[in-house]
């Protein structure tokens, strides 16, 4: 394929990293040149501009890959989707559920895939994890409890991700749409949505904090924090089944080694069997990502999970606690 990346900043390049050479960077872009122009250097890619309009009609390109600031992700997207290009888009795709609307109508139309960047689907643990549930007889999920934090920077509250024209929102959006994708991926759809969205420490307009919870029908639940006052980067994704307790801790690098906690309840209770599975070999999700988007667009079967209606239904859940904080004001 003959790919074009717009946005050419660290999550460009790491994207720009994970495409195979068997493939083609046909084309570069970003409002600031000298990052454009770096991204070119770097991949040998010939043509660098800062209109995406003239990179999205280059003759013959394949794939565009979005990796702007969140205000653009949704009008590029579209942009690219009607003009018949396949799309991966970073998360959370857009400020608002909104904006996806018509890209999923332009995709649906043009028969083109789009996919969103929740990455953490396939990061190793993840993928064991859902490995075993569909396997092995783990039972039912009861329920799921979720936090995902870092600290921050110096400046960070006067970066682009505290104004919320350009964020759509501070931590809530930002993390917890994360969070949620994987709740939504091992649970399903969620029918309630409550929690609240707050400032604790940082000097912007928008939250550090998010507080989520998620109710099914049956009162199955899901219980997610997400927090830019950690101090320590942390992950932690716990999901309690009728017959077992997958724990998956850390992401790599700064957020600790990744590890899978497989603990098996005995028929006379007590102290469970306990397997568990390190992954010290750093994050390859942004690979797998990309291969799966390969996969779709050779075989025209579509994508097998991440697509553009996930983010519309994580935007959603976001925009409710947002509603909610605001309502209370």
């Amino acid at each position: 394929m003959n790919i074009g990346i717009i946005g050419c900043g660290l999550i460009g390049k790491k994207r720009a990293k994970s495409i195979p050479a068997a493939h083609t960077i046909a084309g570069v872009c970003d409002i600031q040149m000298g990052r454009a122009n770096e991204l070119a250097l770097m991949t040998g890619c010939r043509f660098a501009t800062d209109d995406y309009k003239k990179l999205i009609e280059m003759p013959g390109l394949d794939l565009v890959i979005v990796s702007t600031l969140n205000h653009l992700l949704a009008p590029i997207t579209l942009y690219a989707v009607e003009r018949g290009k396949h799309v991966i888009v970073e998360k959370p795709g857009g400020i608002c559920s909104k904006e996806l609307l018509p890209v999923i109508e332009a995709a649906e139309k043009n028969h083109v895939v789009v996919k969103v960047g929740f990455n953490h689907r396939y990061h190793p643990a993840m993928l064991k994890a859902k490995e075993i549930m569909e396997k092995e007889e783990t039972g039912e999920v009861m329920f799921i409890r979720g936090r995902y934090g870092h600290g921050g920077r110096v400046g960070y509250d006067k970066e682009w991700r505290a104004d919320a024209a350009l964020s759509g929102g501070g931590e809530t959006i930002d993390q917890g749409v994360h969070l949620i994708d994987l709740a939504r991926w091992y649970m399903g759809e969620f029918e309630e949505v409550d929690g609240f969205a707050a400032t604790y420490f940082w000097d912007m307009p928008v939250d550090d904090n998010g507080f989520i919870s998620l109710r099914k029908k049956d009162g199955r639940a899901a219980w997610l924090q997400v927090s830019c006052t950690e101090w320590k980067n942390m992950f932690s994704l716990e999901i309690y089944c009728k017959n077992a307790k997958l724990s998956i801790e850390g992401l790599g690098g700064s957020y600790g080694v990744e590890k899978l906690y497989y603990y098996q309840m005995l028929p006379e209770m007590g102290p469970p069997d306990t397997i568990i599975y390190e992954y010290p070999r750093g994050d390859k999700s942004w690979e797998l990502e990309f291969q799966e988007v390969e996969e779709a667009v050779r075989t025209g079967k579509g994508l097998k999970m991440g697509d553009i209606r996930d983010a519309y239904e994580a935007l959603k859940i976001v925009e409710q606690i947002y509603q909610k904080e605001k309502k209370e004001k």
